[in-house]
């Protein structure tokens, strides 16, 4: 009895001795296992600071004069259209802005706009094409007139029949091609710049500052849609794909449509898209209205020209509670400037309530500072011919 009871008491000395080694241990896991945890979330904090991105600068607009009244109005105005509490607020999907291109964009003074001087090009320079006769006599003496300052002759026929007719049977891919070449070479009255390079710096800086508070900004040009493409794919593509880009249309057709309506004809495996060499749409004045219509699908609020011809298109935007801008090609130092056509076309613009940009006064810089003018031309030369 007395070993019975002996064992019993042993039994229970060791239950009690494995409970309190038992406490002993688990109160030390409990409090790593905290540690832990802490140590996760300290790292997780960590990760989420680092991984941060960091906050974007606010837009800005580059290569305008510090005092530009212009800069100015711009700021003001897109300060108010993104402004939620401003009566003036436009929602981003509604913020549509639309720029000429030629003039307004980029340089139309070297002697020309960028397509006569693709037209005179390939008309009067390119053994490999046999321009009509009366073309070439033409496009030739138009050349001559331009460098030198003298009236412009009598045109057979538009300067965009000409040049549609000069590319006819090509693809798209290669006329583009042709023209990234042309482009490659010396502008004409400058030094240090080729005509790729002969794009207004500050309206680039326009379109992103644009681009940048949520406005969806359109080309609208008086060139062939497809050039136009080419002509701005590397300079503001990242802001204005080539679908936000509208200009005049050349027929285009295929290889086994022949004189078969498009509406009949079915696009063939073997065929492929060339130019017709006509002019099926030329987009200027009414025009532009037409294609803003048509191909946006939404009224702009902000518009960007440079000439009678974009003042239907200005017009179309300060109608519907927008702004427009029209530029002044005043500046004879940087540029081919016309000061009388610019104070005669400042006059209807303040008729109309637009705004005018003076390049002179506006702009710190038109080509960049690698471009320098040179003389081919007087200050007082004639106007140049309006592309047709």
């Amino acid at each position: 009895m007395k070993k019975r009871l002996f064992a019993l008491v042993a039994a229970m000395c060791l239950m009690l001795s494995a409970s309190a080694c038992s406490t002993a241990k688990t109160e030390p896991a409990k409090d790593t296992a905290s540690d832990t945890s802490i140590a996760a979330a300290s790292d997780e904090t960590s990760v989420k600071t680092s991984d941060a991105e960091p906050e974007k600068a606010a837009p800005k607009l580059e290569y305008w004069t510090d005092d530009s009244a212009v800069a100015k109005s711009v700021k003001d105005y897109v300060a108010a259209v993104t402004d939620e509490s401003s009566d003036k607020y436009v929602a981003p999907e509604d913020r549509i802005a639309v720029f000429d291109s030629d003039g307004t964009l980029f340089g139309e003074l070297f002697p020309t706009y960028i397509d006569q001087c693709l037209m005179i090009e390939r008309v009067a320079h390119d053994d490999t094409y046999n321009a009509p006769a009366e073309d070439k006599e033409y496009v030739t003496a138009l050349e001559k007139a331009l460098l030198s300052g003298e009236e412009a002759p009598k045109a057979p026929r538009s300067s965009g029949l000409i040049l549609a007719d000069a590319f006819k049977g090509f693809t798209v891919e290669e006329m583009r091609e042709y023209f990234h070449k042309f482009l490659q070479k010396p502008a004409a009255g400058f030094d240090g710049m080729t005509y790729a390079d002969g794009y207004y710096r500050p309206m680039v800086s326009m379109i992103q500052y644009l681009s940048e508070n949520d406005f969806k900004v359109f080309v609208v040009s008086g060139a062939e849609t497809n050039m136009l493409r080419e002509l701005w794919k590397d300079i503001i593509g990242q802001w204005v794909p080539p679908y936000q880009i509208i200009g005049t249309q050349f027929s285009l057709t295929a290889p086994g449509q022949g004189d078969t309506a498009a509406r009949d004809y079915t696009y063939q495996e073997s065929d492929k898209v060339i130019y017709g060499g006509d002019v099926t749409f030329k987009n200027l004045k009414m025009g532009k209205v037409v294609s803003i219509v048509n191909f946006i699908g939404q009224k702009p609020i902000i518009a960007f020209g440079n000439s009678s011809g974009d003042l239907a298109m200005g017009e179309y935007t300060v109608q519907n509670g927008g702004k427009a801008y029209m530029l002044l090609c005043d500046d004879t130092e940087r540029d081919y400037g016309k000061p009388d056509v610019a104070a005669s076309f400042a006059e209807d613009c303040k008729k109309l309530g637009f705004e005018t940009v003076s390049m002179k006064n506006d702009f710190a810089t038109i080509y960049g500072d690698k471009a320098v003018k040179t003389s081919f031309v007087s200050a007082d030369e004639p106007s140049v011919p309006n592309a047709a």
